[in-house]
């Protein structure tokens, strides 16, 4: 048997170990599930997981096996801690640093251990798990051990932080409130941070997070209010069955008119805490005479061309009921989530509106017609007429594809504005448009329309352009037949016009 090596990092690795103050703590569940599943999904008998301490291995969970202390030579975890990668001895029998260890002497034979790697990148114990005849783990084995490692070290930062928290209380009494306070706050993050991931409105998303946010730091009314150009609105979250129904409707007409605190915060772009709302120089007398004792205000960004912000109140009980370290913690993550949301959905948003943008005219392009058709009413009455420029390959050999783009660009802003009213346009490809116009319309009457239009892009293009037409309605047959029909009946018209004057001319 060869003693094990020492890391160079032994000094700052043992010390970061320290610092987690795992160690000679009783079992806990959430380590002893890592091993559980360990020992499950490797198929092993043996799955432990232990701290390498200075001159001995410490098991903090174990299943197959007792949790025990062994000396740091007694174990091939000294080994494992060296390297990032898994350490694989697939016999221990044949490997002679090992062939004299006390476990092998046990009966154990496959040896698969990887490090518990800290944040700060120093190797403090593995997790490793033991068979009783020769064999190689598979890739796949070796993934799993890492994962479960890392959750293993996760729990500990976990754990490291709610004793740090717990070690910050000057009272049993505190510690217990503060506690209980911190992982309802925990889980009411976690419980926004899974609303901010589900498909919603912002609006909507806002409101079931705030109704969470309002119960879990005590407030007493919470809104979501909404700053337009023609005011501001408030929609009331969530508000305590005994809150003054006087102040409450004051709360309604200074936030729609814009006045006391609220006025002087709409343009905040940090969270802003009122402790004391009546000693606030913009705050309202009679809200303050009302009960109205602290406020946080959360700014949730822009919507559109909204900007949307959380209010928090406080009222009645005690002259004043300031907002706690805890509070402001919770208030700022969730309005870093919600905002992180509203981003994703305002980038989802976007980036559906360019997937059903033809990139060159501005209008809905194919894929969107398609959309449109499918969830057009199927017992409402629809036009749809399709066209296509006549003219438009002669202007793009003779004055150039630059010029037939810009015609295509004018045509079809010219043909949006006139029927933006009453439909919708879509370019289908090349030089093809398609209306889908609610109700029944006559082919002439959209003609008349077009024929605007052609003039429009007549006045920029250098050589002549006109359209051939082809509409269908369903009164003809069903709706996702009429594209079709519209599309015969253009190419008959463009066929009768070889003969006369293009339509528009």
């Amino acid at each position: 048997m060869i003693r094990g090596p020492v890391p160079t990092d032994e000094a700052a690795r043992l010390l970061d170990l320290n610092g987690y103050g795992i160690l000679d703590t009783p079992a806990e569940e959430n380590y002893d599930r890592i091993v559980r599943l360990a020992s499950r999904l490797l198929g092993t008998p043996v799955a432990v997981l232990n701290f390498v301490d200075e001159h001995r291995h410490w098991n903090k969970a174990a299943t197959g096996a007792e949790r025990a202390e062994l000396a740091r030579t007694d174990a091939p975890c000294a080994w494992t801690i060296m390297e990032d990668a898994p350490l694989v001895v697939p016999d221990l029998t044949a490997d002679e640093r090992f062939e004299g260890l006390g476990l092998v002497q046990d009966g154990a034979r496959m040896y698969a251990g990887t490090p518990l790697i800290t944040p700060r990148g120093h190797r403090i114990g593995t997790l490793c798990v033991f068979d009783t005849a020769p064999r190689q783990p598979t890739s796949d084995d070796l993934l799993i051990l890492q994962d479960l490692a890392a959750l293993a070290v996760s729990e500990l930062e976990l754990r490291s932080h709610t004793s740090e928290l717990s070690r910050q209380l000057d009272a049993q009494e505190l510690y217990a409130a503060g506690l209980r306070r911190e992982l309802s706050n925990a889980q009411t993050l976690e419980a926004v941070t899974a609303l901010s991931n589900m498909n919603g409105t912002p609006e909507e998303i806002t409101v079931h997070a705030a109704q969470l946010l309002g119960q879990a730091v005590g407030a007493d009314w919470t809104g979501l209010v909404t700053v337009r150009e023609q005011g501001t609105q408030v929609h009331v979250v969530q508000m305590q069955q005994d809150f003054p129904a006087p102040l409450a409707q004051l709360l309604q007409q200074s936030s729609t008119q814009s006045r006391g605190v609220t006025a002087t915060l709409l343009d905040a772009q940090q969270n802003v805490y009122v402790d004391h709302y009546a000693a606030h120089p913009a705050s309202l007398p009679n809200a303050a005479g009302l009960g109205l004792r602290a406020i946080a205000w959360v700014p949730l960004g822009l919507w559109g061309q909204e900007r949307a912000v959380l209010a928090v109140l406080r009222a009645g009980g005690e002259e004043r009921r300031p907002w706690r370290a805890s509070d402001r913690a919770l208030l700022e993550a969730a309005g870093r989530s919600i905002r992180s949301a509203m981003q994703r959905h305002d980038a989802l948003a976007a980036a559906t509106r360019i997937s059903k943008q033809d990139s060159l005219t501005g209008v809905g392009n194919r894929r969107a017609l398609e959309e449109a058709l499918c969830e057009a009413a199927p017992d409402s009455d629809w036009t749809v007429s399709l066209m296509d420029l006549d003219g438009f390959k002669s202007l793009n050999d003779t004055a150039g594809h630059a010029e037939g783009d810009k015609a295509l660009r004018v045509f079809a802003g010219a043909l949006a504005a006139e029927f933006a009213l009453d439909g919708q346009v879509y370019r289908l490809g090349g030089d093809e448009f398609v209306l889908l116009l609610p109700g029944l319309w006559a082919e002439a009457d959209v003609l008349d329309r077009i024929d605007l239009a052609v003039l429009a892009v007549r006045q920029v293009a250098p050589t002549p352009l006109g359209v051939s037409l082809g509409s269908a309605t369903t009164q003809e047959g069903a709706l996702e037949d009429l594209l079709g029909r519209a599309d015969r009946r253009m190419y008959a018209a463009k066929r009768r016009r070889k003969t006369r004057a293009p339509v528009g001319v």
